[in-house]
């Protein structure tokens, strides 16, 4: 169902858009009416049960036609989970059916300028008086900045190192919050990426997410799950770069014969294919342990960097199969390649996943010295 839905109205319009930086939010509507933006939420609170290996391969297919989307799906996904895991219930059961129904657009707004990859460094403060909080700072490349109906938003609420960030439900049109310029970016450029600023931004008691301190608890419980996510849109974006390239090579002919059957060209796509297959099974492996309940931080890391390093070399392999032809926007490769290049700097930056990875060897290793 989501390869015909992709087929039919996304593979039509992607090139469209991305040229003139529009972002389908009608298309993001309808994905909500046919129930993909509540996947991986629990049935009973009206998601659809499914699992993260389930989810994760949507996204892996809407990414093969077009990257930006299957990021919304993502990023919306991250805004909803503070409140789907930790909200309050009778918040819960009044805002999270219109976000999973389509009708709401999230955001999440935890980076800063100082703090990408250290949210601990967060300098945005919220301050309580009476019922109301009160925030204060700046939010960087904020996905959806502008066109979000909500914004989750991460603010320090003391010095603690460990509780001192918390995490705040801020509708739209909240008195205090504002957007800046959109950021012009490399690729992925229907998707907006903006700066949010908090001027006093005031919100009720009722809008704080789990407990006063837990937001850093949150957020980073919430990256683990949206690292697997960039993962899967970089394998789908890879596997479409393969198959473009696969195409162009069974018909461009050299001396002779089609390219695909000289040597040098038909080992470059099976390499493009032996690691976009290893990429989709790492994730995959890790999806399987999500589902299960048992740790997979490491293999969301392992998971992250894998498949976007992958798809960094799958693309520009891509482009180098159809030689100068790929160099021209006659052919997407070159948004491909433009595309992929962000999927190693957000949701972490790969070296952070190295660093993630590395902490979690130095753990097994003290575990079995004792």
């Amino acid at each position: 169902m989501v390869a015909a839905f992709s087929d039919h109205e996304l593979a039509p319009e992607v090139d469209r858009a991305e040229a003139s930086g529009d972002f389908p939010r009608k298309i993001v509507q309808q994905m909500g009416v046919l129930g993909l933006l509540t996947l991986p939420f629990a049935e009973s609170i009206g998601g659809g049960g499914q699992g993260y290996e389930v989810y994760l391969q949507v996204l892996d297919e809407i990414s093969m036609r077009w990257a930006s989307v299957a990021l919304a799906v993502s990023v919306h996904t991250l805004a909803c989970h503070p409140l789907g895991g930790f909200g309050q219930k009778d918040i819960k059961s009044h805002l999270l059916p219109k976000m999973m129904s389509g009708t709401q657009l999230g955001a999440y707004c935890l980076s800063e300028v100082h703090a990408g990859s250290d949210p601990s460094a967060t300098r945005t403060t919220a301050t309580q008086r009476a019922d109301t909080w009160y925030l204060n700072g700046t939010k960087a490349w904020v996905t959806h900045g502008g066109l979000a109906d909500f914004y989750m938003v991460f603010a320090r609420t003391s010095e603690d190192p460990r509780k001192g960030i918390s995490c705040f439900y801020l509708p739209a049109g909240t008195e205090g919050l504002s957007i800046g310029k959109l950021e012009s970016k490399m690729g992925l450029t229907s998707s907006p990426t903006a700066l949010v600023h908090l001027d006093d931004a005031s919100v009720k008691d009722f809008s704080l997410i789990g407990g006063e301190g837990e937001g850093l608890s949150i957020a980073l419980s919430a990256l683990d799950a949206g690292r697997l996510g960039i993962a899967a849109i970089a394998v789908g974006l890879a596997q479409s770069a393969l198959d473009h390239a696969l195409n162009y090579a069974k018909d461009r002919e050299t001396f002779g014969k089609p390219i695909i059957e000289h040597q040098a060209v038909s080992f470059i796509l099976a390499d493009m294919d032996a690691q976009i297959q290893s990429a989709r099974d790492t994730y995959l492996a890790a999806a399987r342990l999500k589902d299960s309940g048992l740790p997979y931080s490491r293999e969301a890391s392992i998971s992250k960097l894998i498949a976007t390093d992958m798809a960094m070399r799958v693309t520009t392999d891509a482009v180098q199969v159809l030689g100068g032809a790929g160099y021209t926007r006659d052919h997407p490769l070159e948004r491909y390649m433009r595309e992929a290049k962000v999927m190693q700097i957000f949701e972490g930056t790969n070296q952070i996943q190295r660093l993630v990875i590395a902490r979690h060897l130095s753990l097994d290793t003290d575990r079995h010295s004792r």
